[in-house]
């Protein structure tokens, strides 16, 4: 890390966690922000497929971190399915930053303020490499999708949404 990463806490938090979750996590920071998966694809040079959304949810009372694919959005009726509860619903911001200790568009896979159940997209698998947020709304750090679903305890499924049901 350089410059300003290195002295940032929230940063250096998820490089010091990827460490000991065997990742080798180094953040690349973007002076335009990686807030959303197309910025953040567009910023890394990869295609919005590649970006691994992190996305908090709320599932029988409890949040829940979903690893999307950038390009998918969430099917929220296989999600409960795959929680095996009534209904998914998002997050709001404050119930998400609480869950985390991170604010939506900066929340990365792992690290997170208590432990999560997490559930990752399984299209994320047919990469070599993904993009993940490293902490803030400008920082992503690269790591191998499979690595990155140990790491983070992730039940790997189909979470996305079809064409045919988009709204």
């Amino acid at each position: 890390m350089a410059g300003r990463e290195s002295d940032d806490p929230k940063i250096a938090h998820i490089v010091e966690t990827g460490r000991r979750l065997g990742i080798d996590v180094t953040p690349h920071t973007f002076a335009s922000g990686t807030r959303t998966a197309e910025d953040a694809a567009r910023e890394v040079g990869c295609d919005v497929a590649q970006i691994a959304k992190s996305l908090v949810f709320e599932a029988g009372g409890d949040p829940v971190l979903f690893i999307v694919s950038g390009a998918n959005r969430v099917d929220l009726a296989a999600a409960a399915r795959a929680l095996g509860v009534d209904e998914v619903r998002r997050a709001d911001a404050n119930v998400a930053k609480e869950a985390t200790g991170y604010s939506i568009g900066a929340t990365p896979p792992f690290g997170h303020r208590r432990p999560l159940r997490v559930l990752m997209d399984e299209d994320l698998l047919q990469h070599t490499e993904v993009w993940a947020a490293g902490g803030r709304p400008d920082t992503v750090f690269a790591v191998d999708p499979h690595r990155l679903a140990a790491a983070a305890g992730a039940d790997v499924c189909d979470l996305k949404e079809r064409s045919d049901q988009a709204r």
